[in-house]
This record gives C-alpha cells, structure tokens and sequence, in this order.
C-alpha cells in the first residue's frame, strides 16, 4: 500500500471496527468507543440498556435483535437509523452518563440528544419496526395558505416556518428539530406561494406563536440561523418547554411518564415571591440538568400528602424536595438554596448514590456502615403510583 494512502485505510478500519457486530445480526453492541459517534452519525439510535443477570433482560434480547434485523431490511437511508444495545456491566461509565437505574431501559436518541421519555410501549418485533418507522415520519404540517395558520389549535403552542422549497438547507434544519421536539409544540411550514408574503425571497423565517388561551402576544421571529440545528434547538427548546413546570393533579401522570427524577419546590400560594427565586436559581445554575430530571414547582397546600411523608406540613413552606420515584429527600434548608452550587450538588448527591446511602446510614464517612449505625429508611416516593410498573424491570443490584 502506497504511504500516502495509509492514514485513509487506517480511518476506514477504526470506522468499520467500530460498528462492527460480531453476529452481523441484530442490534449494534455499543461501547464507550463506538458510542458518540454512533449518535453523531445517525438521526436516530435506539438503544437497549440491558444487564445479562436480569432475566428480564434476557427475555428482552431476542426480540429486540429481531426488531433490529426488520429495521435493517425496510432499508432506511445510511445515517436514518441504529438500533443499539449497551451491556451496562460491562460499560458502567455509559450507564452512569445515561442515569440507567432499572434494566432493561429502553432510550430513543435524535440528532445526538437523549429523548426525555423513555420507550414503554408494546416489546415486541412489530411494535419496535413500527415505532421506528413513526419517529422518521415528517413531524410538520405543510400549510397551503396563510389562511389557514388562523385556525391553529389554541391549546398548543406552534412553531411556523415560512420557507422558499422544501429542499433547502433551512428547512432540513427546522425538521431535525421538530423531530425530537414534536411532543411539546406543533410543527408548521408553507412553501412557495404559501408563505411568500411573509419572507424576502431567499430569506425564509421561524416564527413561535403561544397557545392563545393564555396568551394573547405576536409571534415571534427566531433571530439566529436557521442553518444551525443546536442554536434553533435550543430556542425553539424554550419556548415550547418551560425549563420549570408547575405539576397539578391534571398533569401529573404525564410528567411521572416522563420517568425523570422530580427536583420540586413546594410553595404556598401566598408566597409567589419562592417561586420567582426558585426559577431564576435553576436557570441560572441548572439549566444543563434539563435531560436529566423535571424541575417543577408545587401548591403546598394541594399537595399536601407528600409533605406529610417528609416530615412536614403547610407551616413548614415553602421547602424543596426529590422525588426519585423509589424515595423522596429533602434539601435541607430551603434558605441555602440562595448558596451557588448547593441545589446542584444535592442533584449530583441523589445521581451517585449518595443521598440514598446517607439516608440508611448517615453522613459518609470511612467507615459509615458498621454494627453501631442505626439503619433508617427514607420516606417513598408519592409520586411512584402514577408511575409506569415495575414488573417489567429489574432494579440496580445496589438499589434492591
């Protein structure tokens, strides 16, 4: 081989070698080295997060290799679509970067970002392929005419895009992002004739109009460019979802399905000045645990049964609480909450563990669990009955 093509073929190895499957069969076995570029190389990575001593797990396989094998044959485009499958014994580094805490998880990836939901439909062949086959489904809604933006659900919050052709750059961006984002808003777009009156040709726009039942503001024209999907993500992000959420008795299945860790300010209504503070501390310091867990906010006094379980009452407001859907932990003084870092590193306390362990022994120390520790058992969660079962998982060997 001649030097000058050697680095090329080395590349191409290193390439191959990292989406190699050695059943050449089935789903992709994903390890830390083939794990970024696998969902940077794909616009969708559907990945099994299983261990080999859950039984489950091992009920699941077969039928997940199958489904990846009918993905293979309906003969998406190259980069469309990857089913994976991460042994989370083995890659304890990816376990912990995803925050896997039952086997087997299943996780959608789009454009690289982990999907807040995690998949509990139907596991079988058929449901998996059609699954897939709905997340490559185009997410937004041409429009013939302008007229017909005037009879948008007033419910929903939307995001219009107002494009030369369907083939531009432009509108290949908005789509990624309506893809991962099409759960929050509705996706619109006209083309042409349809949307010419309001763009100078050449020039097409991204507009979010609110819901109108609370909200009677214009729409408003994204300013960045459109031929960049993080920088439209991240607006279009915000606007539809809300970094901190209020959870009502009405919404509060939907936001458990969501299978996030609760990061909840319980408040009393007479007191909105706690709810302020509390927004303003989380988007200034939390902002990048989004995928992470739900930052909500909570009325005390409807809410008052999960007081109860901390230990507290309406008198105690406001205060502010995890739910991680086995236990609830209180942070400990609502006023530190002001200190930088402190509710974040309550956050990195309950992703390592810690705020279990402390819980049954006490405060870490070298050696916390000896003969003398009184075992305690934190409150439950009151948030774990509206979540999906458990049957069907089998928990961290450490959580059990």
């Amino acid at each position: 081989m001649e030097g000058k093509n050697k680095p090329l073929y080395i590349l191409v190895v290193l390439i191959c070698h990292s989406f190699y499957n050695p059943t050449d069969s089935g789903a992709v076995q994903i390890t830390e080295s083939n794990l970024d570029m696998t969902l940077a190389s794909n616009e969708i990575v559907f990945i099994n997060f299983y261990a080999d001593w859950c039984k489950f797990s091992n009920m699941l396989m077969p039928i997940f290799d199958d489904a990846a094998d009918e993905v293979t044959k309906a003969g998406y485009d190259p980069g469309k679509v990857v089913m994976g499958k991460v042994d989370c014994d083995k890659e304890p580094a990816i376990s912990t970067r995803f925050h896997i805490t039952k086997y087997p998880t299943l996780k959608l990836f789009r454009n690289g970002l982990p999907a807040k939901k995690e998949y509990r439909g139907q596991r079988s062949v058929e449901a998996f392929a059609e699954f897939i086959k709905k997340q490559l489904t185009d997410p937004v809604v041409t429009f013939g005419s302008l007229k017909e933006l005037q009879s948008l659900a007033e419910d929903r919050r939307h995001i219009i895009g107002y494009m030369d052709r369907r083939d531009q750059y432009e509108y290949e961006t908005l789509r990624k992002v309506a893809a991962s984002l099409k759960d929050e808003c509705l996706f619109h777009a006209g083309f042409g004739d349809a949307s010419e009156p309001m763009h100078p040709p050449g020039q097409p726009i991204v507009a979010f109009r609110t819901d109108r039942k609370t909200s009677s503001e214009p729409d408003e024209t994204y300013k960045g460019s459109l031929l960049n999907f993080d920088e439209l993500y991240s607006w279009v992000q915000k606007k539809c979802i809300p970094l901190v959420r209020e959870i009502t008795f009405e919404n509060a299945e939907e936001l458990t399905e969501e299978g996030l860790p609760f990061l909840i300010l319980f408040y009393h209504p007479d007191n909105p000045e706690s709810i302020k503070k509390y927004k303003e501390i989380v988007s200034r310091e939390l902002e990048s645990e989004k995928q992470n867990v739900n930052f909500l906010t909570a009325d005390g006094i409807r809410f008052e049964h999960p007081l109860h379980h901390l230990g507290k009452s309406v008198s105690d407001l406001p205060l502010i609480a995890i739910d991680s859907f086995r236990h609830m932990y209180l942070f400990p003084d609502y006023k530190d909450m002001d200190k930088p870092g402190m509710l974040k590193q309550f956050l990195q306390d309950l992703y390592s563990g810690k705020l279990h362990r402390e819980f049954h022994y006490g405060p870490d120390t070298p050696n916390m669990i000896n003969s003398d520790v009184k075992v305690t058992t934190p409150p439950e969660s009151s948030f774990k009955k509206l979540a999906p079962s458990k049957n069907r998982y089998t928990l961290l060997r450490d959580e059990l």
